[in-house]
């Protein structure tokens, strides 16, 4: 049975980033794998710090970071696992900090200073494809997405997971509902009538969308 790992970088855990990641996981269980699911909100971890000890002649690191924390044992089961699902909320047009720290950890220690003549990127550490499903939610709307340059700086996390784990899918699920009780905060940029027409027609095929990109990623490699 193939093992998915599902990580959510959003500091809440049952809202829009939560449950379009569980329908994902749905879709990956209707393939037939095992799902296990990660707040990295519950964990206390850093980004890279530095110690390039992944990229030491005769390193032994094998793409596993060497730096360790309660990170570690969430990157062991990335490496070991056959898919990875990964969902955050885009603040001020990245992903969160605990994503970006997860995202320096594993790429940088799967990835090395080496010329890859042939693709003219550089040589890979790993010796299998890992397919990642990277998931954004965003208060954006579609049409402003792009205006805030969201295809540039977000496609760049897609570029560097796609080349060091061999392919990376991306589900932008756009203009979510932001608060359960609009009433209670100073915000008159948004319309929550609005709001909750997107969330009531276009989520639930957003919520889809995840389910087919979970049995995608656990179909990857048949």
């Amino acid at each position: 049975m193939k093992k998915i790992i599902i990580l959510n970088g959003s500091p809440r855990k049952n809202f829009n980033t939560a449950q379009i990641l569980k329908e994902a996981g749905k879709g990956a269980e209707s393939a037939g794998a095992s799902v296990e699911y990660i707040n990295l909100s519950d964990l206390n971890y850093k980004g890279c710090v530095s110690c390039f000890a992944c990229k030491r002649k005769n390193n032994t690191t094998n793409g596993l970071c060497a730096y360790k924390d309660e990170l570690t044992p969430v990157l062991e089961k990335i490496l070991n696992s056959d898919a990875v699902i990964i969902g955050t909320p885009v603040y001020y047009s990245y992903a969160t900090g605990m994503t970006r720290n997860l995202f320096e950890r594993m790429m940088f220690a799967a990835s090395t200073y080496l010329k890859d003549e042939k693709t003219g990127f550089t040589k890979r550490v790993l010796d299998k494809t890992i397919p990642i499903g990277l998931i954004y939610t965003m208060n954006c709307p579609n049409d402003m997405a792009k205006v805030y340059n969201y295809d540039i700086i977000l496609g760049a996390d897609k570029t560097f997971l796609n080349h060091i784990f061999g392919y990376c899918e991306v589900l932008n699920v756009y203009d979510t509902y932001q608060f359960s009780d609009y009433s209670k905060y100073d915000i008159d940029l948004f319309d929550e009538g609005h709001k909750k027409e997107v969330k009531e027609t276009k989520f639930p095929t957003d919520m889809e969308n995840a389910y087919k990109l979970g049995e995608k990623l656990v179909n990857y490699n048949n």
